[in-house]
């Protein structure tokens, strides 16, 4: 193996523990100066041992200080506490605010809205930073918003709403990551004025995208099928329709849709086909490297710049710069150096999805390949060239495996024979697709070519309905911990190392592992065995569950159809390890824990002799509260989702006279009993 340089190893590493810390244990005064004076240490321990060989351990302990610091000072220069422009800092508190907001990129819309980005550029007069979520409500007027478009409007900026049921994926927490912190709710006719602003590179790069996905519609192809070349080639993933994109995650070939390594590596093997011949000649290396990565970039850019394209040809990069600077370099450097550039810049990616699966997966790849290699070597070529994708197949799957059962929940059994059929058409795919597009741009699309690749899209579509529909071999609901993450990549990579090098330490080493893997296992069995009744969280409707050990018992008001296959039941069942469960209609009265609980819904029907600890107020019953907790005397009153807000904040006040515990689902979140 080429020569693997392990200090750009070492200093990632301390880079991401540096954007850790900054993450979970952030002091509120700037370590700048601190940056400052370890770079000076760093500089002058260098000029003592620059003479050296070896150079002393205060100038290793120095350099990796300083890039622990570059990384918690990274990070943390990017929240808006430090940021003294930061629109945070300017709000008017229960007041409306005059914003001055420049749209910098375009969201899928949703059944109510359509959602953008956008940068404040000023508050109530006053220059001002930060990026929000701006939803327009959905009006055919909304849609003609374009990036780099500056509008003026008066509302109220608010928070993005933290989740309210146990195990919710947190929609807040994933906007911080992006580095948006609040949001803006807004019709067509409320914005004062708008007019165009400056121009910039991401901003026209959408509206190219949007002009060439506009003349793809004019064309003959289908809908899904359009749809499938926009995510393939232009990283537009709006128009996929939501049931073929299930299927696509559940064959285990939803990474095809999300423009990532695997396409640049395939538009580089074409482009280097195609620009082959300016590589002769004395500089032509230099001519024919430069305009790769330059069309390499701007295809990033016009995909949108996602964590994984970006990690792409970034990689190639530091990979083209090597190759001309006649520097040894190997996949492993070059995806390290990609790794800490990338962080650098945005330290906020860490704790992207997107990134972490994409790094995981090529790192697995460039280090378990080898091995898998010499398993399936064979003197045909037909037989390595199909081993060679059930490999790298396999070890991406490796790689990637424990996160996607912590995010995901799922596992597609059948993504070897996906990948195996998928990944050699991608191929034909890609390039049919850059051509469709090229010529639907300049409007000269044949229809032959069109109706061509609609079928080849069909077929590929149909392969994707025939995996999905093997419910046997899709494994869901699968209950995985982040201890369990963290322990499963110590295992896969000891288990890699022993592997490589068989020999007592390594196999005493594994074993402690596994035993360690299955200790947890059965602590956390052991942990989410516990009974208790939840009161969920769910606009308009009624939701209880009861857990008794690994059974969930769904109890609903009204007609709700499979609500255990839907939000929140859903991701809930996932995360607390329920083996079965069942759905039945909720009783007005029943008992839990040496309690009665009573649900008055809208009919107010109540018995009067019975002695209520809980009282639930469901459907908006029309009662006079303070006549009813004199009658029944309860200990706690709980308003879920389905009540008008009107009433809860009425009940709310009749409660607090009373000092009796009162808790609204809507506010507080789903309430739990033990």
């Amino acid at each position: 193996m080429k020569f693997i340089n392990f200090a750009v190893v070492k200093l990632s590493l301390f880079l991401v523990l540096g954007i850790l810390a900054s993450h979970y244990f952030l002091i509120s005064v700037s370590i700048f100066p601190l940056l400052l004076v370890l770079f000076v240490l760093v500089i002058f321990f260098w000029f003592l041992d620059r003479n050296h060989l070896f150079p002393r351990v205060f100038f290793g302990i120095a350099t990796y200080l300083c890039f622990f610091s570059i990384g918690y000072f990274s990070y943390q220069m990017r929240l808006p506490k430090f940021q003294p422009t930061h629109f945070s800092h300017l709000m008017m508190e229960d007041r409306a605010d005059l914003l001055q907001l420049k749209i910098t990129q375009i969201l899928k819309p949703d059944k109510f809205n359509y959602k953008y980005f956008a940068e404040v550029m000023a508050l109530n007069g006053y220059a001002a930073t930060g990026k929000i979520l701006l939803n327009i409500s959905a009006e055919p007027e909304s849609e003609t918003i374009t990036p780099d478009k500056i509008l003026l409007v008066y509302t109220s900026l608010s928070e993005i709403p933290k989740p309210l049921n146990p195990y919710q994926f947190d929609y807040s927490k994933y906007m911080a990551s992006l580095g948006v912190h609040g949001q803006v709710r807004i019709s067509i006719h409320e914005i004062i004025d708008t007019k165009k602003g400056s121009h910039t590179i991401l901003g026209t790069a959408q509206q190219l995208r949007a002009s060439i996905v506009a003349k793809l519609k004019k064309t003959n192809l289908k809908i899904d099928e359009r749809a499938i070349i926009q995510a393939l080639v232009l990283g537009e993933k709006k128009d996929i329709d939501k049931n073929l994109y299930a299927e696509y995650a559940a064959a285990g070939a939803v990474h095809i849709l999300a423009v990532s390594g695997l396409h640049v590596g395939i538009l580089y093997v074409i482009l280097a086909f195609l620009f082959k011949p300016l590589a002769r000649g004395r500089y032509g290396i230099i001519f024919y490297t430069l305009i790769i990565v330059l069309l390499l970039w701007g295809f990033a850019l016009l995909s949108g710049l996602s964590p994984s394209v970006t990690r792409a040809v970034t990689m190639f990069s530091f990979f083209a710069g090597a190759k001309l600077l006649y520097r040894e370099t190997n996949s492993l450097n070059t995806l390290f150096l990609s790794f800490l550039a990338l962080l650098i810049i945005n330290p906020f990616w860490l704790f992207q999805i997107g990134f972490q699966l994409s790094y995981l997966a090529v790192f697995f790849i460039v280090w378990l390949l080898p091995i898998f290699n010499k398993i399936g070597y064979s003197r045909y070529l037909i037989v390595r060239k199909l081993w060679s994708i059930v490999a790298v197949t396999i070890c991406a799957q490796i790689g990637v495996l424990p996160l996607t059962l912590y995010y995901f929940h799922q596992f597609p059994g059948l993504f070897l024979v996906t990948n195996i059929v998928v990944l050699p058409f991608l191929t034909v795919l890609m390039f049919g697709g850059i051509l469709v597009v090229i010529l639907a741009t300049f409007e000269i699309l044949p229809d032959g070519l069109a109706s061509s690749y609609n079928f080849l899209i069909e077929t590929l579509n149909g392969f994707i309905h025939w995996i999905a529909v093997q419910d046997e071999f899709l494994f869901k609901n699968i209950s995985f911990s982040p201890l369990k993450v963290i322990t499963a990549y110590v295992l896969i990579l000891v288990m890699a190392l022993y592997l490589k090098n068989m020999n007592n330490k390594r196999l005493v080493l594994s074993l402690l592992v596994i035993s360690t893997f299955v200790s947890i296992f059965i602590y956390e069995e052991y942990t989410t065995s516990s009974n208790h009744l939840i009161v969920f969280q769910k606009s308009k409707q009624t939701l209880v569950g009861y857990k008794n050990g690994k059974h969930l018992s769904i109890f609903k008001k009204g007609f709700i159809e499979n609500a255990a296959d839907n939000y929140p039941v859903k991701s809930y069942i996932s995360s607390v390890n329920v083996a079965s469960y069942s759905e039945s209609e909720l009783p007005n009265l029943f008992r839990y824990n040496h309690s009665n609980i009573l649900v008055l819904d809208s009919l107010g029907v109540f018995p009067k002799q019975t002695k209520i600890h809980t009282l639930l107020l469901t459907n908006s019953p029309k009662l006079n509260l303070d006549r009813l907790l004199d009658s029944l005397k309860p200990t706690r009153v709980i308003a879920d989702g389905s009540n008008y807000h009107t009433y809860v904040a009425r009940w709310e006040k009749t409660c607090q006279t009373k000092k009796l515990p009162f808790s609204h689902t809507a506010k507080q979140g789903a309430f739990l009993l033990e």
